[in-house]
């Protein structure tokens, strides 16, 4: 059976998040008052309200999500924001703003996506409207040592069309000249740092490389999701030397998706996790698998489980070392009472190639020296059908060999379904990686409730893990319970 439990047999698993809050045992007579006032806690304003928000959703984290219970712990709140800084803590302030501009050049240096450019422009804008001097630092490529191909110029022209203002760019990202910039840039005025991986200090963390770089502003800006997994100088060691230390709106909102919609999701609540290798999403099979109603696997992985229960896959990838840790994650489903759905059937080649001769056979079916590169019609139904009783989805992980038009037919199907649940009201996240490329290609990203900019990050967010770039960040304010 390619199905392990019936759709219809959901399981409600009890929310909890390990990044947004964290919990120290305290006697149970210990209480909190809920909804909590931010006012009362030295917020005003607009700030108030956010942070009113915030301090609710996290203290509803922490205690499963029900109103009334009693608190676990001492809950330690959500990050800052940018958003939580007034115009006159930003007024006249010097803004280091490390971004994710890491986007794809041509041969002749031109921009061919400029995504992430305009995924950090609200950050910027909003500091720029409120008089700051911004400091911009990112990263291009993997670049050893100065790299000219690598040099961040090229992104000035689309950085200063979409800003509004003439981005002034420097020629590194430290030293002597950088602060000669630092010094006459304007209220409200942007300067480019040159690429800062330029310096293998970046990478190691280096603290009096972060030293130098946090000695160029007086508060620090987090926005870059995509490199938020890595303790970088940029990321993490600036923290160290500027406070206040904030994300930026790129980066709350990631979090607010993948850990808050994730960890508090509308039920029914299901994971799409598709990809060539079981091995590369263990720890997001085992995470969701605490949290999620529905799993349906996709992609190259599904033939370790297919073997893990005595069928034929004839030449698909398959990792044997893996076949034990497939069989037990199959179990675990099961015991928890969670709906995990492999594809009925498969699309078969005799050759990985995109002209390849192809059939459809059952999931049973797969004849020796055939491989599968896609999931069959029958399972985009049964996974189309499953979806329709959802609230709250998440994909990771395309669901065949997509980069040929040939086996992309699953994976398309996905992003077309997702699309139009998307549109039904249904929380749709597309959780980085190839499950991006996909939506973009069929042309329905803008449909999705959120687009995951990090690969990796999305991914060990997904795992339950830590972020060093977002642990490193202020936090809202501690409340003892």
């Amino acid at each position: 059976m390619a199905t392990i439990t019936s759709p219809a047999t959901l399981s409600r698993i009890a929310p909890g998040s390990r990044l947004h809050c964290s919990t120290s045992r305290l006697p149970s007579t210990s209480g909190l008052r809920m909804p909590l006032d931010a006012r009362r806690l030295g917020f005003s304003g607009n700030g108030a309200s956010i942070a009113s928000q915030r301090l609710l959703k996290a203290c509803e984290m922490v205690c499963g999500g029900r109103r009334g219970r009693g608190p676990r712990g001492v809950v330690s709140m959500v990050k800052k924001s940018v958003g939580d800084l007034t115009a006159s803590d930003l007024k006249g302030k010097k803004v280091f703003v490390r971004a994710d501009l890491n986007v794809p050049l041509d041969d002749n240096q031109n921009i061919t996506d400029d995504t992430r450019i305009r995924a950090a422009v609200p950050t910027i804008k909003h500091l720029i409207g409120n008089g700051a001097k911004v400091i911009l630092s990112s990263h291009l490529g993997r670049p050893k040592g100065v790299t000219p191909k690598y040099s961040l110029k090229p992104l000035v022209p689309r950085l200063s069309e979409l800003l509004g203002v003439t981005v002034v760019k420097a020629d590194d990202c430290i030293g002597e000249e950088v602060e000669k910039l630092v010094a006459s840039l304007p209220d409200g005025g942007v300067l480019l740092l040159e690429n800062v991986r330029f310096y293998k200090e970046e990478e190691k963390n280096e603290p009096e490389f972060a030293k130098k770089l946090a000695s160029l502003a007086d508060i620090y800006v987090n926005d870059a999701f995509g490199t938020a997994h890595r303790a970088h100088a940029s990321t993490e060691g600036v923290t160290k030397f500027l406070k206040p230390s904030v994300a930026g709106f790129l980066l709350q909102k990631e979090l607010d998706y993948l850990v808050g919609a994730v960890s508090n999701p509308k039920r029914p609540f299901a994971a799409i996790v598709g990809g060539s290798k079981v091995s590369s999403k263990i720890g997001v099979i085992e995470s969701l698998l605490e949290k999620c109603d529905i799993l349906l696997l996709g992609g190259g992985m599904i033939f370790t489980f297919y073997k893990a229960q005595g069928l034929s896959v004839g030449s698909s990838l398959v990792e044997d070392d893996k076949i034990d840790l497939a069989t037990s994650l199959l179990e675990k489903a099961k015991a928890k009472g969670v709906s995990l759905l492999l594809p009925t059937d498969v699309v078969i080649a005799d050759k990985f190639a995109p002209d390849a001769e192809s059939k459809i056979v059952p999931a049973s079916g797969i004849p020796d020296r055939w491989m599968g590169l896609d999931i069959g019609p029958d399972s985009i139904k049964t996974f189309s059908e499953a979806l329709d009783t959802t609230q709250t989805v998440i994909w990771n992980g395309p669901m065949g060999v997509f980069e040929f038009d040939k086996f992309a037919v699953g994976t398309e199907a996905i992003a077309k379904k997702l699309a139009d649940l998307s549109a039904k009201g249904v929380t749709t996240i597309i959780g980085g990686g190839d499950s991006v490329a996909a939506v973009e290609k069929v042309g329905v990203a803008e449909k999705m409730s959120h687009i995951s900019t990090g690969g990796g990050a999305s991914l060990e967010l997904l795992e339950g893990k830590a972020l060093p770039g977002v642990l490193a960040l202020d936090e809202v304010v501690p409340v003892a319970a």
